[in-house]
């Protein structure tokens, strides 16, 4: 599996002659990533995870494409039919000859005023885990985990603490839209010598990776 980042938490995985797209967002360059695509899943309802109408026009230009998303981003896309998925925690299927489990259920805390809504993460292949917008860990071995490295909800040392957690051998930053590229070497300067400790290799998406 050949992993590409498109901004933000929007990583497109290419197997062979087939595709899956994980949310495609406000804050990502969709184009590129949602071109060709066969199957798209949607951790949660946030913009910068899901961008609908971009979303709509993929699925109205190609009846192929199938979408797996929380009850109500699925209820969202209502006028796309059989070609919506909704999905929630604990489910199995498969999307684009890819086989998916879902994990988690909501959204982690921003604040407690601030409503929290549905967030699924997807294990995809038995290999590539990306948990939306939480610090879930799925009862089940990682290969390559995407994880969520800067967001309102969270800080340095939450991050780490997940990522630890998990225990892939390969883990990938995502969901860093919002900073700049001093944060980020900041980021992998503290972290990743101490991942190596744990056994897990903090890479990045300079280019694709494979997983």
């Amino acid at each position: 599996m050949q992993l590409t980042k498109f901004g933000h938490s929007c990583v497109r995985i290419d197997d062979g002659d087939r595709t899956l797209v994980l949310d495609p967002g406000a804050f990502s360059d969709l184009d590129p990533a949602l071109d060709g695509a066969d199957a798209v899943l949607i951790t949660h309802e946030h913009i910068d995870h899901v961008n609908a109408d971009r979303v709509r026009a993929a699925a109205q230009a190609d009846p192929r494409l199938r979408v797996w998303a929380p009850a109500g981003v699925a209820a969202s896309f209502e006028d796309l039919g059989e070609q919506v998925v909704s999905v929630g925690a604990g489910e199995s299927f498969e999307a684009a000859g890819f086989d998916v489990r879902t994990f988690g259920g909501q959204h982690a805390l921003i604040h407690p005023l601030i409503p929290i809504v549905a967030n699924v993460g997807y294990l995809i292949g038995g290999s590539v885990y990306h948990p939306g917008d939480s610090f879930i860990v799925p009862p089940a071995p990682v290969s390559t985990l995407l994880f969520p490295s800067v967001a309102p909800w969270s800080k340095m040392a939450e991050v780490l603490d997940f990522v630890v957690a998990v225990r892939a051998p390969k883990a990938l930053p995502i969901h860093d839209a919002v900073v700049n590229d001093i944060y980020r070497m900041v980021l992998r300067n503290n972290m990743a010598p101490i991942l190596e400790r744990f056994g897990v290799t903090m890479d990045d998406f300079a280019e694709p990776v494979s997983a």
